[in-house]
């Protein structure tokens, strides 16, 4: 078995583990990274990425597509483990600098120290001091 972490969450898959490739059903990789096959190419809601000409073998088996090599193509890191048994793909420079240029904090929900939750979007309009502590 295989774990994909993503944007999209974790996945375990029935991938071959290979340190080089990831291969992945269409059911997988769009489970895995939110993109499917279409006859345009690798499509994630109204973004579509043809597949280049001659170098479709790199990108598509059957039904299968090489995950990790799609993500580089993208232009997005890709870590794995030595064995392949476990892979990471991140996001690219392009959208982190996106989200930072928004001046918009992700949401997040963290609990106070009577255990209730609070989320960031329950103080949106309001001004909010953020004091963070790491042990490491």
């Amino acid at each position: 078995m295989t774990t994909v972490m993503s944007d999209a969450g974790e996945t375990v898959c029935a991938a071959a583990e290979s340190p080089n490739e990831l291969w992945l059903s269409q059911a997988e990789t769009l489970q895995a990274t939110g993109w499917q096959i279409k006859p345009e190419g690798l499509c994630k809601g109204e973004t579509c990425v043809p597949i280049p000409a001659g170098r479709e073998a790199e990108f598509l088996r059957g039904d299968e597509v090489n995950v990790a090599g799609f993500w580089e193509y993208l232009g997005n890191p890709v870590a794995t483990t030595d064995t392949g048994d476990a892979w990471f793909l991140g996001e690219g420079a392009e959208q982190r600098n996106e989200a930072l240029m928004s001046l918009e904090a992700p949401n997040f929900t963290l609990p106070d120290f009577s255990g209730k939750l609070h989320s960031l979007t329950d103080f949106r309009r309001k001004r909010v001091l953020l004091i963070t502590w790491a042990s490491w």
